[in-house]
């Protein structure tokens, strides 16, 4: 692809709509994951959290063609990122197992780095996809990331402590996430039917789609609200036991 051809443009603008839809999930787990940290450590979570996902990305854009030859890869990354969810609103709970994600850096840092290299599957694949090939357009594109990422996670953060209903959007969000990884997995496209089955009017398909996504939703929510409510629970009878 010839370098500023009218091609190359269109090519650009596709990755940085992709960087603005899919880095969006990162500023959220960014932001989730560092938000019970104290204040001089938020900050810094941001950064190195925008640093890792930058680092996982680029290693896995690197590597984006043998990637693609994975089979289960995106069921893999879908599950895991489910978790992640998860543990993100199981964490509310104040209770004895919620230590190392909720109030230390390392912790933190180990959840954004986990959470980035499943959900950095969609963004290298779509960004690679829509470089066609053409390397600086996918450097442009992780370098397009980074004030997307930093900015993001840090008005998320600033949301977050005024509005903690946000921590249930934003886990919704990763669950929908992971959800969409699932239904795009080919080893699954007779189930599923792939990204054609809306198109090709596959109604049963396309209710399957749609019945994962809504059940990784509530799951992730149901899951999360009773894991922080026994956290409340267990708190709470240890308080009078002492």
């Amino acid at each position: 692809m010839e370098l500023f051809s009218t091609p190359w443009w269109t090519a650009l603008l596709a990755i940085i709509l992709i960087d603005l839809v899919l880095a969006g999930d990162n500023a959220i787990v960014i932001a989730l994951a560092a938000r019970n940290l104290p204040p001089h450590l938020q900050k810094k979570a941001v950064i190195w959290g925008t640093v890792g996902a930058i680092a996982v990305r680029s290693v896995m854009t690197v590597g984006v063609v043998w990637l693609l030859k994975i089979p289960g890869l995106m069921l893999v990354g879908g599950l895991g990122l489910l978790w992640i969810a998860y543990q993100l609103l199981a964490d509310q709970g104040g209770g004895e197992h919620d230590g190392p994600v909720a109030s230390t850096f390392w912790g933190a840092m180990k959840t954004i780095v986990v959470a980035d290299a499943l959900m950095g599957v969609d963004n290298v694949l779509g960004v690679a996809g829509a470089a066609h090939g053409s390397f600086d357009l996918v450097v442009i594109g992780l370098l397009v990331s980074v004030p997307i990422v930093v900015f993001g996670s840090t008005l998320v953060l600033k949301l977050v402590e005024r509005y903690p209903a946000i921590i249930k959007i934003g886990a919704a969000v990763l669950a929908f996430t992971a959800a969409k990884m699932v239904v795009s997995e080919q080893l699954l496209v007779d189930f599923y039917g792939g990204k054609t089955a809306w198109s090709d009017g596959q109604t049963l398909k396309v209710a399957a789609q749609w019945g994962t996504y809504v059940l990784a939703v509530a799951g992730v929510l149901a899951a999360g609200w009773w894991a922080s409510r026994r956290g409340r629970s267990g708190d709470a009878s240890g308080q009078v036991t002492h």
